[in-house]
């Protein structure tokens, strides 16, 4: 029997209302946003901190923290934030692992958060109408010393590494490093995927079977979902469902200039998934879940 379908969203990524305006940025706003889409059935919330003044993402605890005690007060959900956007107009110059993972050391001390992004490489990020304009793009960057921070953050404090998979290499090196870490709970894989943005694989079947192949060779067993940026997941959806996979939607993947707000894209998402024979898991099924692989502690 498979098991239910996790659906997460994700509020608003580092885009700023410039390329998606509507995206939540006020903490009142994404509290609201996350609150409405549990009702909908997401059972996972992600969403980036934004500094009320600049109107630009800031990752800091005291931003995350009274946001997500809002929200859990309210729904039960698996709540978590992002880290800096290395590289990007909003983290511009060099952090220590340290610097970088501070606002999620201080959240999983306070008994906050369960889950940590922790991306395994890094990848250009170029949008295709930036690369025509004769814009440049980005570095995302994530190097391994930060990678290895995230997943001792992991060991030491059992939390889940959320892995964004943006190239097959991003698996191989994700996988190879989590095995470095005995104890750390097993990550969660999400594919990622594209039409608009020029990184790995649109989300296209023989995509999805390329990845899951290479996951059944590096880390078999483990938890995935489809999720992107700058995408529109389609049939994509249910093909994951069919396969035993979860899902991942929301504004911060959306295609800019999105006129759907979050709770349309988690409705959206819930139809596809239920049209492929799916039934949506709660955030106490995910655990569940999660509990099955999670290695005792010494």
């Amino acid at each position: 029997m498979k098991d239910p379908t996790w659906l997460e969203v994700a509020l608003n990524g580092p885009w700023s209302r410039s390329r998606q305006p509507n995206i939540p940025v006020r903490a009142s706003e994404i509290a609201e946003a996350a609150l409405a889409c549990a009702d909908a059935g997401a059972s996972i919330i992600h969403f980036h901190a934004y500094d009320p003044a600049s109107g630009r993402q800031r990752d800091d605890y005291e931003i995350y923290a009274p946001i997500i005690e809002r929200i859990r007060s309210r729904a039960d959900v698996i709540c978590y934030g992002t880290l800096p956007f290395a590289g990007s107009i909003d983290a511009p110059n060099p952090l220590t692992p340290q610097q970088r993972f501070s606002a999620v050391d201080q959240l999983v001390r306070a008994g906050l958060i369960e889950w940590s992004v922790v991306d395994p490489g890094s990848t250009n990020i170029s949008h295709y109408s930036d690369i025509a304009a004769g814009k440049e793009g980005f570095v995302y960057a994530n190097p391994e010393a930060h990678i290895r921070h995230g997943l001792s953050l992991a060991q030491q404090h059992h939390i889940t590494p959320s892995y964004a998979i943006y190239e097959p290499g991003f698996l191989r090196l994700g996988a190879a490093l989590h095995r470095a870490y005995p104890g750390a709970p097993v990550p969660i894989y999400r594919l990622m995927f594209s039409q608009h943005i020029a990184f790995g694989f649109p989300p296209a079947d023989w995509a999805l079977d390329a990845y899951l192949k290479l996951l059944e060779q590096e880390q078999p067993g483990a938890p995935w979902m489809v999720a992107g940026l700058g995408v529109e997941l389609g049939e994509l959806v249910p093909a994951a469902v069919e396969r035993g996979g979860h899902v991942r939607v929301g504004l911060e993947d959306a295609p800019m200039g999105c006129t759907q707000d979050n709770v349309a894209l988690v409705q959206q998402a819930r139809r596809r998934i239920e049209q492929a024979g799916g039934k949506l898991a709660s955030a106490a099924q995910v655990r569940e879940r999660l509990q099955r692989d999670l290695p005792a502690r010494s």
